[in-house]
């Protein structure tokens, strides 16, 4: 069977009530149609996926056209678990174009992105063979190599808010893999074929062996966001507009990054998130909840200096200062002097700390305010009320 050319946006939405009315339709949160690259020795064996457009909670009436397009070609969908995958073919695109036919002449720019697609592939050879589709019904641990990097398009297109989506057990699911420019070689495939490969001049120049790529592999970033090193921004990672990650010992892993403009000169660990207008300083580390924070998620606020060399292990409220070198652990014993204490509670009526000087430092977790510096005498942490105002230079970002 196949679907009739649609000829009216009318009939295009009886259309898509028709899907949805199903009995057991389920409405997927996710989905998207993605090219693969395969195992070069195992074909079946999926290294990654390149999705040119995600649908996050949104364009439902597409959804359901690309149901009907599998159900018309003969593909069963299944509903029942938390997500399905299924290779497309020409039937399915035939299909989707049918039902398509109104936004057809209509689909250029940003009007129409899933007709763009479907209409990219009509003119696809062999589409059976690299192109896969991916509905996910639920946010639950992924089951597939395709569901992983729709997640991972989500985070880094700012779909899904950072530690917004299920990642577990994404590790186990994609392959460790040589990455040359933006296509995934098996290991074994070169093992097997290294002698040949290298008489011959064909062995590829391998820029990293990860199972996740680099994020300009697969994102455009905003126009006034700057990456100067590629391998310095995982795929997963969130950037927004007007951060600049410098080369050296910065870096950006996935399920972290920044909610506004900010500057990137050290390490922002899975989960941790950096707020607008901060500075992470070169060399600066600010913990994931596998590096020491035991399991507390990180969140540095806004107009918040990390210095260079310091350490970042309990999350910061607003307009914060560690000095350069400083090291600040959950359990780290700071001296807060009683005129000190006075002002950190007026800036944070909500926190009331008690009328002592020593504090462990996730006490002050979250305040806003607090400069952490180390005397020079004595080697004690001391905690006052910053006087600094922390601002960027809005030419750089």
């Amino acid at each position: 069977m196949a679907i009739e050319t649609v000829n009216s946006t009318e009939e295009f939405k009886a259309l898509v009530a028709e899907v949805t009315g199903q009995e057991g339709y389920r409405q997927p949160i996710a989905f998207g149609i993605s090219r693969v690259d395969r195992g070069q020795k195992n074909a079946e064996k999926i290294l990654q996926a390149n999705y040119p457009l995600i649908n996050w909670n949104e364009n439902f009436g597409s959804a359901a056209v690309f149901i009907k397009a599998l159900q018309e070609s003969n593909c069963d969908v299944d509903f029942s678990g938390s997500e399905f995958v299924t290779t497309i073919n020409d039937k399915f695109i035939a299909n989707a174009i049918s039902a398509f036919a109104p936004y057809v002449g209509e689909a250029i720019g940003d009007a129409h992105k899933n007709v763009q697609v479907v209409k990219a592939l009509s003119a696809t050879e062999d589409v059976a063979k690299n192109f896969r589709i991916t509905f996910l019904f639920e946010d639950s641990a992924s089951q597939s190599v395709e569901a992983v990097y729709l997640k991972l398009y989500a985070l880094s297109q700012s779909k899904v808010a950072l530690r917004g989506v299920n990642l577990d057990g994404a590790f186990g699911i994609l392959s460790n893999v040589a990455w040359v420019g933006n296509t995934p070689y098996e290991l074994e495939y070169l093992r097997d074929n290294e002698i040949e490969m290298k008489l011959n001049g064909t062995f590829p120049t391998i820029d990293s062996v990860d199972k996740f790529p680099r994020f300009l592999q697969h994102i455009i970033p905003a126009d006034n966001t700057r990456i100067l090193e590629a391998s310095k921004v995982r795929m997963g990672a969130q950037l927004a507009g007007g951060t600049t990650v410098m080369p050296g010992a910065s870096y950006i892993n996935f399920n972290a990054g920044t909610l506004g403009p900010v500057m990137v000169e050290g390490r922002i660990s899975s989960s941790a998130i950096v707020g607008a207008g901060s500075d992470v300083g070169g060399g600066a580390s600010i913990l994931g909840v596998l590096s020491g924070t035991d399991g507390n998620p990180i969140s540095i606020g806004e107009n918040t200096l990390l210095g260079a060399n310091s350490t970042c292990g309990i999350p910061l409220g607003d307009a914060c200062i560690i000095d350069g070198g400083v090291a600040i652990f959950a359990g780290t014993k700071v001296k807060i002097a009683p005129e000190q204490l006075a002002l950190i509670n007026e800036a944070n009526p909500e926190a009331n700390l008690e009328s002592k000087t020593t504090f462990r430092a996730d006490a002050l977790q979250g305040l806003n305010g607090l400069h952490f510096r180390q005397n020079s005498t004595t080697g004690e942490i001391v905690v006052n009320r910053s006087t600094r105002e922390v601002k960027l230079n809005a030419d750089l970002h």
